[in-house]
């Protein structure tokens, strides 16, 4: 083989040796973790836009969010990116509102005027659409502040008013304005857009916005350098504390049933109930007196742990309109009650501080182990009613 045969092959090894090394780069940015460095091959998405998860596979990693068990594939793919806390929605005109039986945990509180607002956590599942998408407020992003140095808040605006509530200034204290938060008003289409006909009758404008969690985690990794990891290289869960996760008993172990009723205010339209079913080992949920039900899915949200954390509830009386604005002491201990199993457990619980994961224990100081599956946090005010048969 002369010189010049030589030089061509060897420029050919070269080239290709660089662009394999180009994409292994650019994978591990958009991905996270090296796909490389598994022989787990990610799901594809489909034609409808979501995650296509291949369901005959053994379900034998768990959750670190709620610790649900799911198949080798689908951890490999939550391991591309961080958790997502989305501000959804409860106004009447927004039911039934998409994504929320795919949440790894919720939180609800009080937004103003006793209506209640949905913080959702998303990590281990692709829940499709979300929304509606609505405005931030102090306390939810207090919660949102547990998933790791950098979780993924996303919402429409939020309580800006100087005081106390002003969401939007925290944010920018916290250091996340620009980086891990995602705030409508400055991404716009197609992250977010609205949609008037998704529920098939008009409603007022301010219920019409959505986004994915494809696409949020896209716009993340894409515009802010962040996945399972942030610019530096640091993995969202060096900070983060998981909860304690158990199988379901077994069915003689469950009790054989159990109702939970749940007043926020005075508005009926927005008490919650929770009717358990001792053969799933699951709370299904109603609101304002029906079914509560996921767009994307047409079926009842059903939970596995049920917990409310009451909390001192207060005006902010930052001189905003009607005073509507709140504020929750999110912040120290106080009484708890978890529901699993059928049973209820009356508990304490306890954070430290803005960041500190919310821990609850039982009347011995014993940590509560949850079960497998969706955690569903009420936050009431400490003189709030909770009536169980």
């Amino acid at each position: 083989m002369n010189n010049k045969k030589l030089i061509i092959l060897f420029a050919a090894f070269a080239l290709y040796f660089l662009s394999t090394g180009v994409s292994y780069f650019l994978f591990g940015s958009v991905l996270g973790k090296n796909p490389l460095a598994t022989s787990v091959p990610l799901p594809k998405v489909g034609q409808d836009g979501q995650v296509n998860f291949d369901e005959k596979l053994p379900k034998t990693q768990e959750c670190p969010i709620n610790g649900a068990k799911y198949s080798k594939q689908q951890e490999a793919w939550w391991n591309t990116h961080g958790p997502l806390a989305v501000m959804i929605e409860n106004h009447q005109e927004a039911r039934p509102q998409s994504g929320l039986s795919k949440a790894d945990v919720i939180y609800e509180i009080v937004a103003e005027g006793g209506i209640t607002r949905f913080l959702g956590i998303f990590y281990c599942q692709d829940p499709g659409q979300l929304g509606p998408i609505r405005s931030a407020r102090t306390y939810f992003i207090d919660f949102a502040s547990e998933y790791g140095d950098f979780p993924l808040y996303a919402h429409v605006g939020g309580a800006n008013q100087p005081g106390p509530a002003d969401a939007i200034s925290q944010l920018s204290t916290y250091g996340w304005t620009s980086h891990n938060d995602l705030n409508q008003f400055s991404i716009g289409f197609p992250t977010f857009w609205r949609d008037y006909d998704r529920l098939g009758h008009t409603v007022a404008t301010e219920h019409t916005m959505y986004s994915t969690a494809l696409k949020l985690w896209e716009y993340a990794a894409k515009q802010r350098k962040l996945t399972n990891v942030d610019e530096d290289g640091k993995s969202w869960d060096s900070s983060f504390t998981p909860y304690k996760f158990v199988d379901d008993p077994a069915a003689s172990e469950r009790a054989s049933a159990q109702s939970i009723n749940l007043e926020y205010w005075n508005n009926s339209e927005y008490f919650v109930d929770w009717k358990y079913d001792p053969k799933s080992n699951l709370y299904k949920r109603e609101n304002g007196g029906a079914s509560h039900l996921d767009k994307n899915t047409g079926k009842q949200i059903t939970a596995k742990n049920v917990v409310v954390l009451f909390m001192r509830e207060s005006n902010a009386n930052d001189g905003y309109e009607n005073n509507v604005h709140l504020l929750y002491g999110t912040k120290g201990s106080g009484k708890a009650i978890v529901f699993k199993d059928g049973k209820k457990i009356t508990a304490t619980w306890k954070k430290q501080s803005r960041t500190a994961r919310t821990i609850l224990t039982d009347q011995s100081g014993k940590e509560i182990v949850f079960n497998r599956g969706l955690i569903w946090f009420h936050i009431l005010a400490t003189d709030g009613t909770v009536n169980v048969k």
